[in-house]
This record gives C-alpha cells, structure tokens and sequence, in this order.
C-alpha cells in the first residue's frame, strides 16, 4: 500500500503549534482527512484525526465531554475525574478515528505528510500561491432565493372554472349550488308563514 497523494493546508495564522492540517489518498483509491501537522518539541509530527471522548450524565443520561464540569443538559456537577487513563497516567480525552497499528506504516506516513508540508510551505513563498486541499467548511452558502410576489387570484386547473364564494375565497365544485339551495329554502319558508293582518290581540295567542 502506498501514499500516492498528500494535500495540505498551512493555517494562515503563523506561531500557533498547529501547522497545517493534511489529507492523504492510498493507492488512488482511499482518502483519510482531517491529519494534523503539529510543532512539537523535537520537530513537526502527524497526529491522526480523532474525535472528543464523552462520557454519560448520571442523572439524565446525557452525553459530555470529558473536560465539562457541568452536564449540558440538566446542570449538574460531574465527577471530574472520570476520564480513562493511559499508561502514564494522563487523561484520555480524544480517540483516534483512523490510525496506523504498527510503526512501520506510523513512519511511512510521517516522512511523506512532512516531506510534503515543507514543499508546500516553499510553494506558499510564490505568488498567487493557492492551496489544494478541500476545505468543505469554506464553501458559499447558497442564497435564498427571494419570495415570488403574492398573486392576487388563485390559480385554476385547466377546464374548470372557479367560483368566488360568500367571502371572496374559493368555492369548491358544489358551494354556487348550495348557496342557490340555501336561498330558495328561505324564500319556500318565508311563502308559507301565515300572513299577520295586523289586527288587534296579534302575537298574545
């Protein structure tokens, strides 16, 4: 298995012990991201990409980091020393998500992860240098497209004419014939109510 890429992104503030973060492609057909180039004390190494270790709230069951000293969820203390410890006796806050099991291929990534960062830290001295490592959190966001103007009238199927009902909304296919049933019944009702003649004692029996 050999590396047969490496990209690398310097960080664009100088000082910092984190260097430049890395990727690298295996037999042109595997990627691993997210490598790390730190300044150590004997020289720049390559950490792997890792991920935060957490541990569960006792009383709601929430997950927190190992470094918090309250739960995020409920509030309450947690034990501070409930972190794994390696065989020095630190605190195990991060795991590995992808990393060599022997130290030939620890070496093997290395050299070719260093290698390339001093090229590419000599590239970055030319200008309109540009780096070709992908960096998805810098894409654009798209723009939201601006909302379409309020029509006034309510699109129709086609072959069907809409009627307007009582109150200016749309009827539905049976409202323009309900509304005439409604009138004729008042107008039935109002015709075989007794005629009142006016006269005197009307409306006490």
């Amino acid at each position: 298995m050999d590396i047969t890429e490496v990209r690398i992104k310097l960080m664009e503030v100088p000082g910092e012990r984190l260097q430049a973060f890395c990727s690298i492609t295996f037999d042109d057909c595997f990627v691993v991201r997210d490598l790390k180039i730190i300044e150590g004390t004997n020289g720049s190494f390559v950490a792997m990409p890792s991920r935060k270790l957490t541990s569960h709230c006792p009383d709601c069951g929430s997950k927190n980091h190992l470094r918090a000293a309250h739960c995020n969820q409920c509030g309450l203390r947690l034990n501070e020393d409930r972190a794994v410890k390696d065989e020095d006796g630190r605190a195990k806050l991060y795991a590995d998500i992808a990393h060599p099991i022997n130290s030939a291929c620890r070496e093997m990534i290395q050299d070719r992860v260093i290698s390339a960062f001093q090229e590419e830290m000599e590239r970055s001295k030319q200008p309109g240098y540009v780096s070709s490592y992908d960096d998805f959190d810098e894409y654009e966001t798209p723009k939201t497209p601006a909302p379409q103007e309020k029509r006034a009238a309510t699109p129709s199927s086609p072959g069907r004419t809409r009627v307007q009902g009582a109150e200016g909304a749309p009827a539905g296919p049976h409202t323009a014939k309900s509304a005439h049933a409604s009138k004729s019944k008042v107008r039935s009702r109002r015709t075989n109510e007794p005629k009142s003649e006016g006269g005197f004692g009307d409306g006490i029996f």
